[in-house]
């Protein structure tokens, strides 16, 4: 990317962002630091549910996260490793789209059907993923607890 560009001056000069993952909140899609996105400049009108959109959180902040609910005027966004919704995203916090993704060396898009089964079940197995997170904490913690690992006070 070109030294001193905003990802809006970006976007808005070449239309297309491909970039390094940096970040767990988009896991198991995107692994930081191997995984690269590509995001295109977002068009008018209106997104979906399921869309990964790169979006500028104040004040100068980006994330890219999956929308989970369309609202009468903003969104409701969660990372895919998330728990906790972020509400009130606008359309014009939103700067572009997700299309596609760079895995291993090997280019997906997001209309290949591996990919929208996986944003189905992003999107609809929300609840069912957030329960398993959290017991998944927990059942983790015990083990360590009860194999000794872990932090130790000094």
């Amino acid at each position: 990317m070109e030294t001193g560009l905003s990802y809006e001056e970006y976007l808005d000069k070449y239309q297309r962002l491909v970039r390094t993952n940096v970040g767990v909140s988009m896991l198991p899609l995107l692994r930081q630091g191997r995984d690269l996105f590509v995001v295109e400049k977002r068009g008018p009108g209106r997104l979906k549910a399921g869309d990964v959109v790169l979006y500028r959180r104040p004040p100068d902040k980006y994330v890219l996260h999956r929308i989970v609910e369309v609202r009468e005027k903003d969104y409701v966004i969660l990372g895919d490793n998330c728990v906790n919704r972020e509400y009130g995203i606008t359309d014009d916090d939103i700067l572009g789209i997700m299309t596609g993704f760079v895995r291993d060396g090997k280019q997906h898009t997001v209309t290949e059907r591996g990919y929208r089964l996986y944003s189905f079940l992003q999107l609809h197995g929300g609840p069912v993923r957030v329960f398993f997170k959290k017991v998944g904490w927990r059942v983790k913690a015990g083990i360590k607890k009860a194999l000794g690992i872990g932090r130790t006070k000094v």
